[in-house]
């Protein structure tokens, strides 16, 4: 479903400044595979979701969606294959638009992105039952601004708007990191709940361990800009934040630096 072959990304090429931030990576991830992605700050984890998303073009190397060579693509053209949720959770909704309409902007996307027949009572009946796998009572507040929201309740409509789709790659980029503890728990099982119940294809940025070992079937970690290790199934459940901190150490050769991993 993704295939990544040989990826290179460089800032300032040529210059006193230049930094090469993706060093030949390689990944593939399988149908319905759900993978966790974290490393030290700086290992190029945000810069290798902007790759595959298109925000940035990689240097070097091919990116494959769904068997689709999309490396050189505009962000725009890849966007139907893609569903992204990101860290603010101001960013994935429209604040003067009602819960209804911004929900109709996602399910209608690949379609004319017009409401000016309204929305029907069949679409909003469709909304509702939508909403209600969020269990914070938003089918019962369809006209209510988005900006009106909670940053989680927010963020909670943000991700069912990128997985209304089913989109062929679910790009989650460290989307509860800006949530209280409490909130981010309740966005990380709903995400976990929609994306089996969905079958769908993910790649997760987060900075926490714990969240990186207790959900999803992978756990891919970079350093330097490479992926360092890539565990899975049986092996990934048994792991630990101890375990992982030795075996990071022995495949990279140096010591797990973050003040934001949450260890314990």
């Amino acid at each position: 479903m993704l295939d990544i072959n040989g990826v290179y990304k460089i800032f300032f090429p040529g210059t006193v400044n230049e930094k090469i931030v993706l060093r030949n990576v390689c990944l593939k991830l399988n149908e319905g595979d759900f993978a966790t992605l974290i490393g030290s700050n700086g290992a190029g984890k945000s810069t290798l979701l902007n790759c595959i998303a298109g925000v940035y073009t990689a240097d070097k190397g091919c990116i494959k969606i769904d068997g689709v060579d999309v490396t050189k693509s505009e962000e725009y053209k890849r966007a139907y294959l893609l569903g992204r949720v990101f860290q603010d959770p101001m960013m994935g909704t429209i604040s003067n638009m009602s819960i209804e309409e911004n929900i109709a902007f996602a399910v209608r996307r690949g379609q004319k992105r017009t409401l000016r027949q309204g929305i029907t009572n069949k679409e909003r009946d469709s909304y509702k039952e939508l909403l209600k796998i969020l269990d914070l009572g938003l089918e019962d507040r369809l006209n209510t601004s988005a900006g009106l929201l909670s940053g989680g309740q927010r963020q909670a409509l943000t991700f069912l708007m990128a997985t209304a789709k089913q989109p062929k790659l679910l790009l989650l980029d460290e989307h509860t990191a800006a949530l209280d503890p409490a909130t981010a728990e309740k966005i990380l099982s709903l995400s976990d709940k929609i994306i089996k119940e969905n079958h769908l294809t993910t790649l997760m940025v987060t900075h926490n361990m714990r969240d990186a070992i207790k959900h999803g079937n992978r756990l891919i970690m970079m350093h330097e800009g490479r992926i360092v290790l890539d565990i899975k199934g049986q092996e990934k459940q048994r792991l630990t934040v101890e375990d992982l901190l030795k075996r990071f150490g022995k495949a990279s050769g140096a010591e797990f630096e973050s003040d934001r991993a949450l260890l314990f």
